[in-house]
């Protein structure tokens, strides 16, 4: 895969998703079309360090091809971040970005012939929003989706007015998200707890993790215990 050009991003629009978390609208002048696959992400080279590769952070895209030149982009404030603090600080409509991409293979499958399993945490349902939303748009045709976000509590819930109307939009696609802090209507734990209950008859299935290192970790191993072969196994780290 050709490595992407660096361009010029601007800033078209900011919203507040939860108390840490800004969803991020920008535009690409030069393009009519920002294409690319669900899944993959950007990287924004910031004025934050006299070193190049000190100054990129690397985000995968929330929203889905749609035609028009602009992506979405879903980013926490890191305590300490250099990068989420620049962002969060300075981040404004108008503001001009630098970026590569689109770039990476975290991406569906040509066919999809087995249930999905898209596991993530914090702002890991990034790319899975793009996904699942991609297939309804496109009507790409599929198995179960299961889609298992996990986070502390109610309020750092991210899409999930969106995601709980996609259940009903979309037919076999099942939003399972899972409280680590809270005690509430839903689930609570972890999410390891969740797809180890729904593949204890170990249906063909191939497993998307998107999140930080423990969890991944954590969940690979869980999942290769139940029985199923690595290769089935696809992951995006965050960190």
């Amino acid at each position: 895969m050709a490595l992407q050009p660096w361009r010029k991003g601007v800033i078209t629009k900011i919203e507040n998703e939860t108390a840490g978390t800004k969803r991020f609208w920008i535009a690409v002048p030069e393009l009519e079309d920002f294409d690319f696959k669900p899944g993959q992400f950007v990287t924004l080279d910031l004025p934050i360090h006299e070193k190049p590769n000190k100054r990129w952070r690397s985000y995968s895209i929330a929203s889905w091809p749609d035609g028009t030149n602009i992506f979405e982009l879903i980013i926490v404030k890191l305590e300490g971040g250099l990068g989420t603090s620049y962002l969060f600080e300075n981040g404004k409509v108008g503001l001009e970005l630098t970026f590569r991409g689109p770039q990476g293979v975290f991406t569906l499958p040509d066919k999809i012939e087995e249930d999905l399993f898209f596991i993530c945490t914090g702002t890991g349902i990034a790319p899975f929003r793009s996904m699942v939303q991609y297939i309804k748009h496109k009507q790409i045709p599929h198995k179960k989706l299961y889609l298992i976000f996990g986070t502390r509590t109610k309020k750092d819930l991210l899409y999930f007015e969106e995601l709980k109307s996609l259940e009903k939009e979309i037919e076999g696609f099942v939003y399972l998200p899972v409280l680590s802090r809270e005690t509430w209507e839903g689930a609570t734990g972890y999410v390891h707890h969740i797809y180890e209950g729904l593949c204890q008859h170990k249906q063909p299935a191939k497993f998307y993790l998107c999140g930080w290192r423990n969890m991944i970790d954590e969940a690979k191993k869980r999942i290769t215990d139940m029985g199923y072969d690595r290769k089935s196994i696809h992951q995006e780290l965050y960190g």
